[in-house]
Order: C-alpha cells, then structure tokens, then sequence
C-alpha cells in the first residue's frame, strides 16, 4: 500500500471545470487508486484561468503548507490552455518561449523538493470558439498553439529528466473528448471528457510507477 499526499497544481481543467460531479481527472483518478488500497490524500490546486505566470506566483508557498517534509509528497503540474490563448484586445497571454521559461523554472524547483509528473495541455474544440467570460473579456483557444506548447514542453521535460504526459495527441483523436468538450463550452469537457483524461493518465507509467513500483 503507497501513502502519499498528492499536490495536483494547474488551471481550471485540473480543477475539473464542467464536470458535474465535481471530481474533475484529480478526483476520479485518486478514487481509482483508494479502490486498490492506496492510502492518498488528494489537493486540487487547480485555478480557473491560470497561466503559467500564475502558477510560477503562488505553488510553492500552496504546496508547501500542504507537504510537510515529515511525510510522502509528491507534486502534478498540467498547465499551458491558458498562455496559449488569444485575448482580445491584448494579444496572446503567455508568448511560447516566456510560457517555457516559466515552465522551467517552475518543474526546475519542484523536482529538487517532491517527486513530480507533468501533464501536457490537451486539445479543444475551435468551432465554439471565441469563450467569453461573464466580464465580457474574449478569449480565442488555437489548437496550433496549445500542439506547439505541448510539443515545446515534452521537450523541456526531457532535458530536465521529468516524466511527461502528452494529452493533446492521446485526446485530438478521442470522440469522447471531443463530444463531451462541444456539449460544454468547447474548453472543459463534461464527466465523460474528464473520465478518458483520467484512463490516459491512470494507466501511464510514470503514475503506476508511484502506486505499483
């Protein structure tokens, strides 16, 4: 039986925006793992409309009220929807190489602290773009941007030796993905879409290698 706090840091699809039962990937992925015997306590740090930027400003002071040294911690970070994204009248929010700067630094000091996984942004639907916030404020979502973010960032994690999940070709070939992402609002997926997220990253190595190794 594995013990762990998990640390699970990122934007609103981490958060599990649009799932009706609220569990998002985090959620129903920590639960599959309980129903094996593991012992998890689960954080979702997930923040709606977080870009790396964001991310950069506030994980290490969350995780580390949340991870103290005496017990087993580790971290996830999925990122990156958001700094690709178009905002109107501003332009794109995080540019890619300021978005891969950032990506380093942050995955550079996590893995000096906890064992860390990283999960790339996954893909989302253009025909129901530009989002609108209840603000007003408009944002337009590119799969070009978010594929050459995703493609840069498994890059990165190979230099620095970190695993790294790559959603956005796994799910840009998923109906289910894509149907339950067009029934919402073309970003967040309903439970369906979250439930496939969850099966990519439940039976990825890396994650098994904490639970099974």
């Amino acid at each position: 039986m594995t013990t762990l706090r998990i640390c699970f840091v990122g934007d609103s699809i981490t958060a599990g925006t649009g799932d009706e039962d609220f569990l998002g990937w985090p959620g129903r992925l920590c639960h599959e793992e309980t129903l094996k015997g593991h012992d998890i306590t689960l954080y979702n740090l997930g923040i709606r409309g977080d870009t790396s930027e964001l991310i950069q400003a506030r994980w290490k002071a969350e995780c580390a009220a949340r991870l103290p040294d005496n017990l087993d911690g580790a971290l996830v970070f999925s990122f990156g929807v958001n700094d690709a994204a178009h905002e109107e009248g501003l332009g794109i929010r995080v540019p890619l190489e300021k978005s891969i700067a950032n990506a380093r630094d942050i995955l550079k000091d996590a893995i000096r602290w906890k064992p860390v996984l990283w999960i790339g942004p996954p893909p989302i639907d253009e025909e129901k773009q530009p989002f609108t916030l209840p603000s007003g404020q408009v944002f337009t979502f590119n799969n070009e941007r978010c594929k050459a973010l995703s493609d840069a960032y498994k890059r990165e994690a190979a230099l620095m030796g970190i695993p790294y999940l790559d959603v956005f070709n796994s799910l840009d070939h998923q109906n289910i993905w894509k149907q339950s992402q067009a029934a919402k609002d073309g970003i967040h997926p309903l439970g369906e879409g979250y439930k496939i997220l969850t099966e990519l990253i439940g039976e990825w190595d890396a994650w098994r290698a904490w639970f099974d190794g």
